[in-house]
Order: structure tokens, then C-alpha cells, then sequence
């Protein structure tokens, strides 16, 4: 059967979207909606597409990295911060992500920069992988798009990038460097955020994505549909502050 160009495009006008990416809409501080950030605070990239290539600086802080947002989130040291994730429509509170994209959550910190971030200046204060039968995006999904995570109490004060990292691990059986249609999905956001009160610690842990995260790391190169006993996500292990 034939159809014309125009039949064909009402066709595709019903058939659902398979693509299931995501970005940052907003954050919650203690409970608190911060409103819409998206180049507010959040150095939103253009599209909700994921970063596949581990050697590019958009795996830090996306393709918009590098260029600052005009305002920052107010935060105590020790608050929990809830960064809400969406698809396409914010407004619809079930339009988040595709539950096939199975996968880590992972929130790394750095001292304030304009730059994109590609440097040895984060390290990790939170990550949830797989836990008591459930992976990090699925609780995600359930938690409304909001992904929760405590700042730690002894932070400094002071202007801080945080970044956290939907790590979609359904296409992530095959490398990235056989296919590179293929591998895990990063789908990482940069919020700008200043930390009040607080004690005396600096995050040290000095990350580099462009280096720590490798083609060949466990955490990154998983196979979600074979049974396994254990995931460890990638980077260092949590700073303790």
C-alpha cells in the first residue's frame, strides 16, 4: 500500500514518540518549588538529547555548559534539594522519562566557574544506582520527575555548580566506541546554586569526567537484561564533607 506525503505525515502525527530523553525543569530546596529554571539557574541545553561520547565536554555540563545562567538557587548547607526532570510537557506530571531507560542518578558539585566545567573540580555527593530491586530512574518516575539529595551540612558557603545526571543504561550492553549509536545515555544539567551557612569543607575529590569516566568502566558498560548481583556507578566514591 502507497500513501502520499501528506498521509504519511497525519500517520506519524499519531504514532508515539519512542524517544524518551529528558532535561531539568526546576528544584525544590526543602520542600520549596524554586520555579521554572531553565536559563534562570539551569544551564539548559537546547534539546533533551543525551551526551553518548565520553571525550566531549558536553558530558559534563551538556551543550550549554559553558554559558552561565543569570540567577542562582538560594540553599543552606545540609538542605535537601529535589531536581525535577521532565520529556517534553512540564505541566504533565507523567511526562518524565520512558521507564525503559533504566539507570543510575548520580549529583556531583563544584566550585562556581563560567566556564563548561570540563576541568578536575567536582566531586560526588550523592548517587543512587540500583537498590532493593529498583534502579534510581524507575524511583524517579514514581517521585513525580523529582530526584531528592541532601547537601552536606559541612559545605562551605559560597557559589557552587551542581550537577546531576540521569545515567540511562538501556542501550549500554554495546560500547560506545563499537557503535556510537549505542552505549550508555548521560543526560547531565548544571544548576547554579548558593550554598548558605554551613562549616568548612570544600569538596576535593578534584573529578574530571573527560578522564574518569572511561569506555571501559562496569558503571558506564552494563547489561541491564542479563541477572546480575551488584551495580556500582561510575566516578569516586561519595564525599563525606
Amino acid at each position: 500500500m502507497l500513501f502520499s506525503t501528506s498521509t504519511f505525515a497525519a500517520l506519524l502525527a499519531f504514532t508515539p514518540l519512542i524517544s524518551a530523553h529528558a532535561t531539568m525543569f526546576g528544584v525544590f530546596v526543602n520542600g520549596q518549588d524554586q520555579g521554572d529554571g531553565r536559563n534562570k539557574y539551569i544551564r539548559s541545553p537546547k534539546t533533551n538529547d543525551p551526551v553518548r561520547d565520553l571525550q566531549s565536554p558536553d558530558i559534563v555540563c551538556n551543550t550549554n555548559g559553558g554559558t552561565p545562567a543569570p540567577d542562582f538557587v538560594s540553599a543552606p548547607a545540609g538542605a535537601t534539594l529535589s531536581f525535577r526532570w521532565f520529556h517534553f510537557r512540564p505541566e504533565d506530571p507523567t511526562d518524565i522519562l520512558d521507564p525503559s531507560h533504566k539507570g543510575a542518578i548520580i549529583t556531583y558539585i563544584a566550585p562556581f566557574t563560567e566556564g563548561n566545567g570540563a576541568q578536575p573540580i567536582w566531586s560526588k555527593i550523592a548517587e543512587e544506582g540500583f537498590e532493593n530491586g529498583e534502579w534510581a530512574t524507575i524511583n524517579m518516575i514514581t517521585n513525580k520527575g523529582r530526584a531528592d539529595f541532601k547537601l552536606p551540612a559541612s559545605l562551605a558557603a559560597g557559589k557552587y555548580l551542581i550537577r546531576q545526571e540521569l545515567l540511562a543504561l538501556h542501550m549500554a550492553d554495546i560500547n560506545f566506541k563499537v557503535d556510537n549509536t549505542r552505549g550508555p545515555e548521560s543526560y547531565p544539567s548544571c544548576v547554579q546554586v548558593e550554598v548558605t551557612g554551613g562549616g568548612e569543607a570544600v569538596p576535593d575529590q578534584d573529578f574530571d569526567f573527560n578522564r574518569g569516566y572511561t569506555y571501559d568502566d562496569p558503571g558506564l558498560f552494563f547489561n541491564i537484561y542479563v541477572p546480575f548481583d551488584k551495580y556500582t556507578p561510575p566516578g569516586p566514591p561519595v564525599f563525606q564533607g
